[in-house]
């Protein structure tokens, strides 16, 4: 609505307002014309959406005028509303004129009824229509409409223009809508929704080959499991493949392999739309079949043996077959053991992994037939023999080349190249049996044809009969005991001690004891002959002398001449004494030829002459008494010195002295004595000690040589303390023994002097505490050997240490040691009995007085073969000379053997020769074994290690078993074949 300038001021006029310049005309208070003015103008409503109706009317507010509205020409008033008739369809401008009084302007103005079109969308798109869901993927809305000026899409009350677009990013499926709501109105145009789909990505749960190796012409298969797309498999050989995603195998042929290069293939999963697809892979290993080899090892058998197929071949999975329907699947490298009967081709068959065309290669196994034994034999009766002597073994077989093993004695070597029916001898020594096996050898395999064949093998014990093998004369001094003068045997039962020693065959006597006798006065002075009074017997106590104190006291009974009287001459006993070499009776000084000679005489005046006479008692050692003087060097136990005074020397080197007078010697002076007395040179032979293991030896063998007789020689291979095992007492010490006795004929020629008798004066097992082996089988098979051993050595005379009067007590009593004396041991090889004092030191034991022990019992057997007169003869032994040895004799005009089993435990079998006669008009067996020994056992029915028999009375101190066969009319053959017991020993006198 325009309003004018006049109008205004009409208005002013009309409401009174005072101007200045008046109201009305110009000048002098004429009327001015009022100008038609309008204040308002509309229409209400100022709009309609097309096709619909209302109540319209036009209201204006105008003065000075009438007003007018066009078109129409309504006629219209101020300040009140004209409806109009009807609703405009269409937009329409009024013009409202106000025409004023004559002259005036009329004033003017318009109003707009607008009627706005019905909203219409002409197109709703998205582009594009479907995406992946990411956030980088973006989606153009674009819109054509009429009817307003914007659009709302939805969701999101999107603005958008018409012609125009908007973006969104959707993350899920949406359908966008299109609202177009007109300026006026409530009709709004709405589109149909327009969809956006999002499409998940891809997944790949899965892609998997099968075979995962494979070789030429075979084809593999592919399974995948996947999601929100399409599959498509692509790799060597195939362009595309497509897959559903449900694990259901698709197969591919693979592509001929030519190399061994794994090969990948490609599952591709593309969404239906988007651009980003899921890629998996898979690698399938290609190995075009190869066999490297297939052999046979070996390629050639023997019937039921093996052999193995070693298949060597890679791509594939193997199998061996063979016609007849043989198959055994085949790993590479691992050998197939096959057994064929006969020859035999096998083919090894490798089919591709994945399938495809299998490569086969062959072999040929040659099966020879085994070989055979026909028979196994050898020529002995009954398959047993005497070991040493022959016999032969012959073999019949077929189908190889034969060994027989053992070799000819049975214990090493071999027979090779044995011929089929072609005997071969053999001689064995190996008791008590020897296995011989024959096996035979196929040209190929290792199926050997075996056969054994045991032989019984006889202990051999040969005694030559010739003159060449017959030894120096035996003496039955040989059976000879030491006694002590410490020993009371007048008190003691005599005729006891007579009755033991007569019963063994003791035929020889050593007094007054051992190192006692360098301490022992005979008479208590020296002064016989010149004086025929004959005092006590004395010794020397206390005196001290190289570190050793010596303690002699003789029993007042035990004078020489009782000696004499009671064991001596009823015994008609060789006698032997030991000068006394260390102390004068005084035990001030050294001893005195002249007490010796003194000795030698009075024996002679008994009628009872002293045969062995020894200048002191192993006065090699320092344990003996020596009251030598001393100047610059030791005297005592001084071999120069000990030969100077046996041979009266006047040259002692200097620095050395004998202490007695110049060119006293106790060899001229017994002899003199002898001779005084009535006896010959001859009839008292003075004797050296010596000692096979020291320096002694060739000193005074060679210094005091011709003024010696015989030499003395004493052996105890044990000390005291270290028995702690039978072996080398059973099975090694009486070989020693010879070794030493050989030593000493050697030193003995070297000093000039080769046929000196040798004089066993002492010998036992232990020089102290014996313990258990004292009265033990173990000694008793010991002492039985050095007697066979000293007869063989031709030892001119022995007396074992001691008959009666040294039983010790405890001694040694290792658990390891046979015996059941553990709790006194003796060196006595009688019993003592219970009516002398020493017995009391055997612990209360009560054996009776001249019970032999095994010891005793050795010399006992040894009586039948120990005859003077009678001369040794070799004895061989073939086959366990550890366990079996053998000792042999002339015997009244036939042979005594001694036969000795020393194997704890296991019996021995023997067949004895002698010489070449066939048979005997008598043999005697006496034996003397472990079970007699254990039948002195109080405990052996409880002892483990007793040889109980049920048999038998326990305990008793039972006697050899003796048991005789043949006679005149009724011969036995020879060889005899006898049973020897464990640890027993047999003399076996041969008629």
């Amino acid at each position: 609505m325009r309003v004018g300038l006049s109008a205004a001021w009409a208005v002013a006029c009309v409401q009174g307002i005072a101007l200045l310049s008046g109201c009305g005309g110009s000048g002098g208070g004429g009327t001015q014309l009022q100008q038609p003015s309008i204040t308002s103008f509309s229409a209400s409503p100022a709009a309609i959406e097309a096709g619909t109706t209302a109540s319209v009317s036009l209201t204006a507010v105008f003065v000075n005028g009438t007003g007018t509205v066009m078109p129409g020409s309504l006629a219209i008033t101020s300040g009140t509303p004209l409806t109009l008739a009807t609703t405009p369809t269409t937009s329409t401008t009024y013009t409202l004129t106000v025409t004023g009084a004559s002259g005036t302007t009329p004033a003017t103005d318009t109003t707009t009824f607008t009627v706005d079109p019905v909203p219409t969308i002409t197109s709703f798109s998205a582009s594009p229509t479907a995406i992946e869901a990411t956030a980088a993927t973006s989606v153009n809305l674009t819109a054509t409409f009429t009817g307003a000026a914007t659009g709302t899409i939805t969701p999101g009350d999107l603005s958008i223009t018409s012609g125009g677009s908007v973006t969104v990013n959707p993350t899920t499926t949406t359908a966008y809508t299109l609202t177009v709501t007109p300026p006026v109105g409530t009709v709004d145009a709405t589109s149909q929704p327009v969809t956006v789909t999002v499409d998940p990505v891809p997944t790949i749960t899965s892609f998997s080959a099968s075979p995962t190796t494979l070789g030429s012409g075979g084809s593999v298969q592919f399974s995948a499991v996947f999601a929100n797309g399409t599959g498509l498999i692509t790799g060597p050989g195939i362009s595309g493949t497509p897959i559903s995603g449900n694990n259901t195998p698709v197969s591919v042929t693979a592509p001929t392999v030519t190399a061994t290069t794994p090969e990948t293939y490609t599952l591709t999963v593309s969404p239906p739309a988007g651009t980003i697809d899921a890629t998996q892979s898979a690698t399938v290993n290609v190995s075009p079949v190869t066999i490297s080899s297939f052999t046979a090892n070996p390629t050639q058998i023997e019937a039921g043996s093996s052999t193995g197929l070693i298949p060597v071949f890679s791509g594939g999975t193997g199998e061996i077959t063979a016609p007849g329907g043989y198959s055994s699947p085949a790993t590479s490298g691992t050998p197939v053991n096959v057994s064929p009967t006969a020859t035999t081709t096998y083919t090894l068959s490798v089919t591709p992994t994945g399938g495809g065309t299998a490569v086969t290669q062959p072999v040929t196994v040659t099966v020879y037939p085994q070989p055979t034994i026909t028979s196994f034999t050898s020529g002995a009766s009954s398959n047993t023999l005497v070991a040493g002597n022959s016999t032969t073994l012959t073999a019949e077989f077929s189908g190889g080349t034969a060994v027989i093993t053992p070799g000819p004695n049975g214990s090493t070597g071999s027979f090779p190249n044995v011929t089929s029916g072609t005997p071969v001898t053999v001689n064995p020594t190996i008791v008590p049996t020897v296995t011989y096996t024959l096996t035979v050898t196929p040209p190929v395999g290792t199926v050997n044809a075996t056969q054994t064949l045991t032989l019984t093998v006889e202990n051999g014990v040969t005694v030559c009969t010739s003159s060449s093998c017959s030894g120096p004369a035996i003496s039955n001094l040989l059976l000879g005991m030491n006694l002590a003068s410490w020993y009371d045997v007048v008190t003691a039962p005599d005729t006891a001690i007579v009755s033991a020693f007569q019963g063994a065959g003791i035929a020889a006597v050593r007094w007054p004891g051992g190192s006692w006798s360098d301490g022992y006065h005979w008479d208590g002075q020296n002064s016989y002959p010149t004086d025929s009074t004959i005092a006590a017997p004395s010794g020397c106590t206390g005196v001290s002398a190289g570190g050793t104190t010596t303690s002699v006291y003789p029993n007042g009974d035990d004078t020489f001449a009782n000696f004499v009287s009671d064991i001596v001459t009823p015994g008609s006993l060789d006698l032997a004494v030991t000068a006394d070499y260390g102390s004068d009776p005084a035990c001030t000084g050294p001893g005195e030829p002249s007490e010796a000679a003194g000795w030698a005489a009075y024996a002679q005046s008994l009628g009872t002459p002293i045969h062995y006479m020894t200048i002191g008692n192993e006065e090699y050692g320092n344990w003996e008494l020596d009251l030598h003087t001393r100047i610059a060097t030791t005297d005592a136990n001084n071999p120069t010195v000990y030969a100077c005074e046996v041979s009266g020397c006047t040259n002692l080197p200097t620095g050395l002295s004998t202490g007695l007078p110049a060119g006293s010697s106790f060899y001229s002076a017994i002899k003199s004595a002898v001779e005084t007395a009535g006896g010959s040179a001859d009839t008292t032979l003075v004797g050296v000690d010596v000692d096979a293991s020291s320096s002694w030896d060739p000193t005074v063998l060679a210094n005091a040589a011709g003024f010696y007789d015989f030499v003395e020689y004493h052996y105890y291979p044990q000390s005291s303390t270290d028995i702690t095992s039978d072996t080398p007492l059973v099975q090694q010490y009486a070989q020693q023994f010879t070794q030493n006795i050989k030593t000493i004929q050697s030193e003995l020629a070297t000093a000039g002097e080769p046929n000196t008798p040798i004089y066993v004066g002492e010998i036992s097992s232990n020089s102290s505490n014996p313990g258990t082996q004292g009265w033990s089988i173990t000694q008793g098979l010991y002492a039985g050997q050095i007697l066979g051993e000293a007869m063989n050595d031709g030892v001119a005379r022995l007396t074992w240490w001691i008959g009666f009067g040294n039983c010790l007590g405890a001694g040694n009593n290792s658990p390891d040691l046979y015996g059941w004396q553990n709790t006194w041991g003796a060196l006595s090889i009688f019993s003592d009995g219970t009516t002398d004092s020493p017995a009391n030191e055997c612990d209360g034991e009560t054996i009776p007085i001249g019970t032999m022990s095994p010891t005793a019992q050795a010399f006992n057997l040894f009586q039948n073969v120990l005859v003077s007169g009678e001369y040794p003869q070799t004895a061989t032994v073939a086959g366990d000379t550890t366990d079996v040895r053998a000792y042999a004799a002339t015997h009244s005009g036939g042979y005594a053997l001694v036969l000795f089993n020393l194997n704890e435990t296991t019996a021995q079998t023997a067949s004895v020769s002698v010489g070449n006669q066939a048979s005997s008009t008598g043999v005697t067996v006496i034996t003397y074994d472990k079970e007699i020994y254990d039948q002195t056992d109080p405990t052996c029915q409880t002892d483990p290690g007793c040889s109980y028999s049920p048999t038998l009375t326990y305990p008793e101190w039972a006697g050899p078993d003796t048991s005789t066969m043949g006679s005149p009319t009724s011969p036995v053959s020879l060889p005899l074949t006898l049973t020897l017991q464990p640890w027993s020993m047999n003399v076996v006198i041969v008629q």
